[in-house]
């Protein structure tokens, strides 16, 4: 399928590794120009020239902290004009209600909140002015099924659902699409980190731990960064125009409802 965006431009928030490396290279599979940003600059610059060398497309790199201002206005002047932002940054840890406090929420509502909050405010009006422009969050399966020991991660990334509740059917006349994906667990460092807690806190073995994840999904594994990377250029194509302001599950089925 030609997914139309030949030639376009993205910005892919957190993209050096991971589920925001999914999505840099599948839109760049699909002659998407990328404006990557990562907090470490090494790591970021040699997955960046790995997609020049494979698919042939610009890339401009920008190492920064995402979920800072400085970090912010550094990847919006980079991404002026851009016709394609995916938002995306790490998870804050896990733990039990009694462990936070004031600036642990504060830290969570800065990454997977406000963050992708600017960028949208940074980057939609211009896509608006052009009557083309896409926008997916990666958010969590959290905002559909809550994880009880993600809840820093359940509040902040519920709060950006909220936002872009509303905000895209406001930009949605103005051929500006928003939508939402929400990861269940992927074979990412994230998910390393996860069973790592699990293997420390119950005392077995990291493969035990993803062992009995696994277990828990029906499609019985976790799910790869190239699937997550494909979903987000559909949702980023000429094909998804009609799809406004969902939250569309990619878990393997971990998610039991109807709805």
């Amino acid at each position: 399928m030609d997914m139309g965006i030949a030639g376009k431009r993205a910005v892919v928030c957190a993209s050096s590794r991971g589920l925001g490396l999914g999505c840099a290279r599948a839109l760049a599979a699909e002659g998407v120009n990328l404006v990557m940003n990562a907090r470490g600059a090494e790591t970021l610059e040699a997955s960046a020239q790995a997609i020049r060398d494979e698919f042939g497309v610009e890339v401009v790199t920008v190492a920064a902290d995402i979920t800072t201002p400085a970090g912010q206005e550094a990847v919006l002047s980079a991404g002026t004009g851009a016709e394609i932002l995916v938002n995306n940054a790490g998870g804050p840890p896990p733990g039990m209600w009694t462990d936070w406090q004031r600036d642990d929420f504060i830290a969570a509502l800065d990454a997977n909140m406000l963050a992708p909050i600017a960028m949208i405010q940074g980057l939609v009006p211009d896509m608006m002015k052009n009557k083309w422009g896409r926008v997916v969050n990666i958010t969590s399966m959290s905002v559909k099924a809550p994880v009880a020991v993600l809840g820093l991660s359940n509040t902040a990334r519920t709060g950006l659902t909220g936002f872009v509740a509303g905000t895209s059917r406001q930009v949605a006349p103005e051929g500006v699409v928003i939508n939402n994906l929400l990861p269940g667990i992927h074979a990412t460092a994230r998910a390393d980190a996860l069973d790592g807690a699990v293997a420390k806190a119950e005392g077995i073995s990291l493969e035990e731990a993803r062992a009995r994840r696994e277990a828990t999904i029906p499609a019985r594994r976790y799910g790869t960064i190239e699937e997550f990377g494909a979903a987000c250029a559909f949702l980023c194509s000429q094909h998804a125009g009609f799809i406004i302001g969902q939250n569309i599950l990619l878990d393997g089925g971990q998610i039991n409802s109807t709805l």
